[in-house]
């Protein structure tokens, strides 16, 4: 859930990056922290094992235009994707305003994704959220390795039911589609959350 101060006029909104492991989590962020010029950006926190995974979260607070005489203001954390870590996962998504799911595009990877994404709404409902409200976007990673599954079938494993959601074809370590998905979710964010701007303004 967003936190407002309407003394600072600033609305800070938290964005969770989740998928298996190794999926390109932690390379979107390091992607966006790389662009972002100085007054934009603050200092990214990576916690990692020896084999470079991610094991708590990496936090990027992002500044960003002022919408209506208020600053909105975005941290970016990931999870880690590994399931012993799922403790960790929870506590990454309590206040959470917007999801990216980063699914690894890589055929022996599909069951880890669908698995994680059957994680992911189970642990957003813990706190009373789910797939079907909360902005969430997905990420297709990994587009440039040999052995990846074509985007409709990708589409159709992940991204359907009841709510189909933006889809954005990715290769985090060179940045291509990284922008595009974290902006749309981040415009889908201020969106659902701007009516509470404005009522308690008025």
């Amino acid at each position: 859930m967003s936190i407002i101060n309407y003394a600072a006029k600033v609305i800070n909104f938290k964005l969770v990056y989740y998928g298996p492991g190794m999926a390109g989590k932690t390379a979107n962020l390091q992607f966006v922290h790389r662009c972002l010029p100085d007054d934009n950006r603050g200092n990214m926190i990576s916690l990692a094992t020896g084999d470079d995974r991610t094991l708590f979260f990496d936090f990027l607070p992002v500044s960003a235009t002022s919408v209506r005489g208020f600053t909105t203001k975005f941290q970016l954390y990931t999870v880690p994707g590994q399931s012993r870590y799922n403790m960790t996962r929870k506590l990454v998504l309590r206040g959470v305003d917007g999801v990216v799911f980063v699914a690894d595009s890589q055929w022996d990877r599909l069951k880890e994704n669908v698995e994680s994404l059957r994680n992911l709404n189970d642990n957003l409902r813990e706190y009373r959220l789910d797939l079907a409200t909360v902005p969430y976007v997905v990420q297709y990673n990994k587009r440039d390795l040999p052995d990846v599954a074509p985007i409709d079938y990708l589409e159709y494993t992940l991204n359907r039911g009841t709510r189909r959601v933006p889809a954005f074809e990715g290769v985090a370590v060179t940045g291509k589609g990284v922008f595009d998905t974290l902006n749309t979710l981040s415009r889908m964010v201020l969106l659902r959350e701007f009516g509470q701007v404005q009522e308690g303004a008025s």
